[in-house]
């Protein structure tokens, strides 16, 4: 089994062939067929201190080619995305409908899955590790899908696309007619727009320094485009907005300054939405008397507030009826050996969503 691995912080990722440790019985092993490359990998390599060997990738689908003697929810030969949180149906949560909060997620991060050659061993990112040949995944993370969508589409929906698109429908429930800015626009924040979108905005201002990303936006839902670094982009949003700030304001990049640009720039009595990824020492000052005078509101959306047992095929319909456009997101192919040139590409900006196609 071929696998890339985090082992040193700020390094590449270290291609090696691996043994895969004994699936347990509700273990089901996929063929990975492609995997998004995304801003969470990074997360992982510039944050997290070595020491922890683990196979990356989280933005998975493939087909199953194992399934343990307890598995019941897919067989082998179906088609699976791999969801980025597991769905037990039976916790806690799962029973309230917030299975993207499912209690067997630690347990599913914990878990062991291959041995390297100097015999140590490593655990796979979400659960997940998408960045290999095969996958080694709890049940509770496989979702069956059924559609003759291409492998590179799919894959977005086991994370960034969910995540950026959910937080518009889910989280924010963006309304019709609503003004929308989206700060960030990569991946998810191109999903987010097309959430919008479907949702009825009447205006999605997309907000980024790189021209090639703001352009992107256009084609998938934005009306306008603000480069912050062209001026206060608070300000040129409320110009776009009659003066007052967009109703709704997601930040998706997850940094301290750029969360309090997108409570500024949402109007009195709006929502703000948080979709990136901070730090994990990083906070958000709120002016707590305006909070209250003013009305706001201010969520954080994890993985879109997904049901994934539901929203995978909502998304898989919405995407065969033309009404949402993935395939116009994955701008460039890599091999798995290329995955070190896939993660700068990310980082550089030169994609929107760059896939491993295996």
């Amino acid at each position: 089994m071929r696998a890339a691995l985090f082992v040193e912080k700020n390094a590449d990722l270290s291609l090696e062939d691996v043994s895969p440790i004994d699936p347990g019985p509700r273990d089901v092993v996929v063929k990975v067929h492609a995997s998004g490359v995304c801003h969470s990998d990074l997360a992982v390599i510039q944050r997290m201190p070595g020491g922890n060997p683990m196979i990356l990738g989280h933005e998975g689908c493939g087909e199953v080619a194992w399934t343990g003697s307890e598995v019941s929810r897919v067989r082998p030969g179906q088609r699976v995305i791999i969801a980025l949180t597991p769905v037990c149906n039976q916790c806690w949560y799962c029973l309230r409908q917030e299975t993207h909060l499912c209690e067997l997620w630690p347990t599913v991060l914990g878990t062991k899955r291959v041995r390297r050659a100097d015999g140590s061993t490593a655990n796979a990112m979400s659960g997940v590790g998408s960045f290999a040949d095969e996958m080694i995944v709890h049940e509770a993370s496989c979702i069956p899908v059924d559609t003759d969508l291409p492998s590179d589409q799919l894959a977005l929906i086991g994370c960034g696309f969910t995540t950026g698109f959910g937080a518009a429908l889910n989280t924010a429930q963006v309304t019709p007619g609503a003004t929308v800015a989206v700060i960030g626009c990569g991946g998810v924040g191109t999903s987010v727009i097309q959430g919008a979108r479907v949702a009825g905005a009447s205006r999605i201002i997309a907000i980024d320094p790189l021209a090639s990303k703001r352009e992107a936006a256009l084609g998938f839902g934005a009306t306008d485009t603000v480069d912050p670094t062209d001026g206060d982009p608070i300000e040129q949003v409320k110009a776009l907005t009659g003066g007052r700030g967009a109703d709704f304001a997601f930040e998706v990049v997850g940094a301290e300054a750029l969360q309090v640009q997108a409570l500024e720039m949402t109007r009195r009595g709006g929502t703000t939405t948080l979709v990136g990824v901070a730090g994990g020492a990083a906070t958000m000052p709120l002016p707590a008397m305006r909070m209250v005078m003013e009305d706001r509101t201010v969520k954080g959306s994890y993985y879109g507030s997904a049901r994934v047992t539901r929203d995978f095929a909502r998304f898989i319909e919405l995407i065969e009826a033309g009404r949402v456009d993935l395939g116009g997101m994955v701008t460039k192919h890599f091999a798995l050996d290329q995955v070190n040139e896939a993660i700068t590409a990310m980082r550089d900006g030169e994609v929107v969503r760059g896939v491993l196609a295996l």
